[in-house]
């Protein structure tokens, strides 16, 4: 029987968003503290922001254009936690804020040897509106429609990172296969002791 988390991905957002939702959870788990899988996250360094952001977004950040991704990490983790919190209208206030912060032009791109394909972005050069743009349009797509609980913060105690569930029936809890594991062995261990006593 599969697991939750190993379905097979049924939900699909549009072709903008989902192109842009897994680098935006990677940029918002990457660049805002908190807790993953139990362990403490400080705001990072510099450096550690650039490699952070070089590996969410696949490309080379300036440590000014770092700075900038993680001021909109924290932004976007907004979201998350509104909807983590059943709250909506204030996730949709937000993403309208975004929007008009942001402001997404949507165009025709077409490159590495694909079709042509839907983009959101701000025609301004810095790092932070471009792709602020491109995520604020992502979420519009997923909090303006009935699939708006799929935007989740992890269930597991002393997690606190963001995912997008995917899965055929929107049941999903955790950020990943090590939390949604170590949140079962942890109450297997409870009901154990409780019957030991």
């Amino acid at each position: 029987m599969l697991g939750e988390l190993d379905m097979p991905a049924r939900v699909n957002f549009g072709s903008h968003a989902d192109r842009a939702l897994d680098p935006m959870v990677a940029l918002v788990n990457g660049l805002t503290p908190g807790f993953d899988r139990g362990t403490r996250l400080a705001a990072v360094a510099a450096d550690e922001r650039r490699r952070r952001a070089r590996s969410a977004l696949a490309l080379p950040f300036t440590g000014a254009e770092a700075e900038s991704l993680a001021r909109l990490a924290a932004r976007l983790r907004t979201v998350f936690t509104a909807v983590d919190e059943g709250d909506v209208d204030r996730a949709a206030g937000i993403v309208n804020r975004l929007l008009e912060d942001y402001r997404p032009a949507p165009y025709l791109g077409r490159h590495d040897g694909r079709t042509w394909h839907l983009h959101f972005h701000n025609t301004a050069p810095d790092t932070e509106p471009h792709w602020g743009a491109g995520f604020a349009a992502a979420l519009a797509s997923v909090v303006g429609s009935e699939a708006w609980r799929r935007l989740g913060i992890c269930s597991a105690s002393r997690c606190d990172r963001v995912f997008v569930d995917r899965s055929r029936n929107g049941s999903r809890r955790f950020c990943s296969t090590s939390c949604q594991n170590r949140t079962k062995a942890a109450a297997f261990r409870a009901r154990g002791a409780a019957r030991a006593e």
